[in-house]
């Protein structure tokens, strides 16, 4: 009875670990860039956009080359996030039994 008290015990100390690291990771920012960094975007750890910077010389160029270049930084913006997500929940879970739920 002991151990499952004990386990109980553990689950909700994960779970509020949990909780705290998705809380801490949807404060992150990540910025994406495309075009040398003419195009930058700036998420959070939740995937929302909090900013869009556009280098002014692109703004005389191509209407479709920009939606592009602004089309690929979200894409590394996607990328970094998910990437620090990956690593930051790793470390958290590293010493479960080789990186539950990460490798």
């Amino acid at each position: 009875m002991q151990n499952l008290k004990d386990l109980m015990k553990q689950a909700g100390q994960m779970q509020e670990q949990m909780q705290k690291a998705q809380e801490e990771l949807a404060r992150q920012e990540v910025t994406g860039e495309a075009g040398a960094g003419m195009v930058k975007v700036t998420m959070n750890g939740r995937h929302d956009v909090k900013a869009v910077t556009i280098d002014d010389g692109l703004m005389r160029e191509d209407k479709s080359m920009l939606e592009d270049l602004l089309a690929a930084a979200i894409n590394d913006a996607v990328r970094r996030v998910e990437e620090s997500n990956k690593s930051a929940l790793g470390n958290m879970f590293g010493g479960l039994g080789g990186g539950f739920p990460f490798k």
